[in-house]
């Protein structure tokens, strides 16, 4: 992966999850080619980031993949939107329940 400013509807993925999700960037107001802006703070269950089809910490037991990470590992430090890091497409978050990783395939440029 590259290091590209991530923006509303890039495409995520939960190492645990059997579908891709897309992120939701809220009110930062800054843009690239119209599109909101992430910061490392754009991680709320289902505000930002939506289900990820099942869950496959136990496959026996199909439950929904429903994220419960909390915020972006890394971002941009030296570029801010709206006063929290930059939100990069080499960022990563953690969800506690499955233990899954949550990665950027696509940042939505």
């Amino acid at each position: 992966m590259g290091k590209k400013y991530v923006v509303t509807g890039a495409t995520l993925k939960c190492a645990m999850g059997t579908k891709t999700s897309d992120l939701t960037v809220t009110s930062h107001k800054v843009q690239i080619n119209g599109k909101d802006r992430g910061n490392i703070s754009d991680a709320v269950p289902l505000k930002n980031v939506a289900p990820f089809g099942n869950c496959l910490v136990v496959p026996s037991m199909p439950r929904p993949c429903m994220p419960a990470c909390s915020i972006w590992i890394a971002g941009k430090s030296d570029v801010l939107v709206g006063k929290l890091p930059a939100l990069l497409d080499s960022d990563i978050t953690v969800c506690p329940a499955g233990g899954g990783i949550i990665t950027i395939t696509d940042c939505g440029q």
